[in-house]
């Protein structure tokens, strides 16, 4: 594990990149609120000042998420004089709050090669080998928050969080900060219908749940960053975009063999898992993986699983969760020297019992090796010398290629993923702007773009919003 810190200088040199600017607060003009069915609308201010016209331009963020939030912090610090208004029907940054285990997986710092991080993405990864992550990418997040007094840390396996090991250091942060720019976070409403008027304004309608509130607004831009709620996609449908339907992505299997539960909390540092479903007749690279895996009361789980389901998401769908996955935990012997050391170990262990002796070059624990031994229905009392050579060779395939029933779906706790939503074809990845309305903005899992765990969905959130923002803010300075 390494702790990240950035310097002075080396985030000044960020600076001078053009990737932020210096930090001006502008308090917002407030909403004109009307309580039950009357209407509230923002009116654009002009007025003279040192002999130019200045007119107040307003960005409205349907998502208070890291995509949403970030992005509203972006573009208000572009353009200071922006306003900047956040939408959320419940707790800002609530996905954040949970993720990692209530620890924040900010990113990943193992990924710095851009196409590498690509390669990350299931859905996204040919349209992210652009320019997308080379604007803001991992490197650019943590500078961001540590410069903002977040110490960060990078574990093993790249994964990145805060030292305190708690969400709310990162909220937190977020929070500040959209506080000290100015931005107006207006949370326990939602944004119904939205519409373009002739002068390629938005309509917005905002509703408060349970209760009889309504208000409508006219905003110069919109960006949408909801995540994976439906309101979101109706958005997006409302102007103009079609929706690639959604589906789960990042669970665990549920596997149909009651013996597995004996296993429950046996772990794996390395295994290679093939996912194989009745639907896919094509080989797909990504359906094998390599990585821990993890027995859990219900079935199998850890990164190697994870990552299977990810880039298996649509597959299983149309499966109904149903298939084989095939590990093989031994992946850095070859069948032959299995064979080898199995029958070795017989000939030097010959007196004594199968259970309580086996190969350590295997790396197993007793209680797999007994849940082996019962597969190939040989006895725990049996010694070494009553065990046949095909029996040997069994073990040895078995280790090799030990088969797994997918029955259906688990849960995985710290990220809720899916798969779907605006197609990455329908926006300019080098804006975050629709090709179909201007000023209308996506950013984060409400495209269809999404990564493997280990930080790299707010990843894509992080860079998203950055560059919506940026944009954003850029277009509302050239319009003042």
């Amino acid at each position: 594990m390494r702790t990240i810190g950035f310097s002075l200088h080396h985030y000044q040199s960020i600076l001078s990149k053009g990737k932020t600017t210096n930090n001006y607060y502008f308090p917002v003009l407030p909403f004109k609120n009307s309580i039950f069915t009357k209407t509230a609308t923002f009116t654009v201010a002009a007025a003279q000042k040192s002999n130019e016209e200045e007119c107040q331009r307003l960005l409205v963020v349907v998502g208070g998420g890291a995509a949403g939030i970030y992005g509203a912090i972006r573009a208000k610090t572009v353009a200071p004089k922006l306003n900047v208004v956040v939408i959320e029907k419940m707790k800002p940054l609530s996905k954040v709050k949970i993720s990692g285990g209530g620890r924040c997986n900010v990113t990943n710092g193992h990924c710095v090669d851009t196409a590498i991080l690509a390669e990350q993405y299931p859905r996204g990864h040919k349209e992210f080998r652009g320019s997308f992550f080379n604007v803001h990418g991992p490197m650019d997040t943590m500078s961001w928050f540590t410069s903002r007094g977040v110490e960060l840390k990078v574990e093993d396996d790249g994964r990145v969080f805060p030292v305190t090991d708690n969400s709310s250091s990162i909220i937190d942060c977020l929070l500040t900060e959209a506080k000290s720019r100015g931005v107006n976070l207006q949370t326990g409403k939602i944004v119904k219908n939205a519409v373009t008027s002739a002068d390629r304004k938005f309509i917005i309608k905002i509703e408060k749940p349970m209760a009889n509130y309504r208000e409508q607004i006219e905003a110069d831009y919109l960006l949408i960053a909801s995540g994976s709620n439906r309101q979101g996609y109706s958005l997006a449908t409302q102007l103009g975009h079609s929706i690639i339907d959604p589906v789960p992505s990042l669970f665990t299997f549920k596997i149909q063999d009651p013996q597995l539960l004996e296993l429950s909390g046996v772990t794996f540092p390395k295994v290679e898992a093939k996912l194989k479903l009745d639907n896919v007749r094509k080989n797909i690279p990504q359906l094998t993986q390599v990585g821990p895996l993890l027995v859990t009361h219900w079935g199998l789980s850890g990164p190697v699983v994870l990552r299977l389901s990810a880039w298996g998401a649509r597959d299983l769908f149309s499966s109904t969760y149903k298939g084989q996955l095939i590990v093989d935990f031994t992946p850095d012997l070859q069948i032959e020297e299995m064979k080898s050391i199995i029958s070795q170990h017989k000939s030097q262990f010959a007196k004594q019992k199968v259970l309580n002796s086996y190969p350590p070059k295997f790396l197993l624990v007793k209680r797999f090796w007994k849940y082996i031994l019962g597969r190939e229905g040989l006895s725990e009392d049996a010694l070494w010398a009553s065990v046949s050579n095909s029996s040997l060779i069994a073990i040895s395939t078995l280790l090799k290629n030990c088969t797994f029933e997918v029955a259906a779906k688990g849960q995985f706790k710290d990220e809720f993923v899916t798969a779907g939503g605006v197609p990455m074809s329908e926006i300019s990845l080098k804006t975050m702007e629709s090709r179909i309305k201007p000023h209308l903005f996506f950013a984060g899992e409400v495209l269809n773009a999404d990564g493997v765990t280990g930080g790299f969905n707010f990843q894509n959130a992080w860079s998203g919003g950055y560059i919506a923002g940026t944009t954003i803010g850029e277009l509302a300075n050239t319009s003042i």
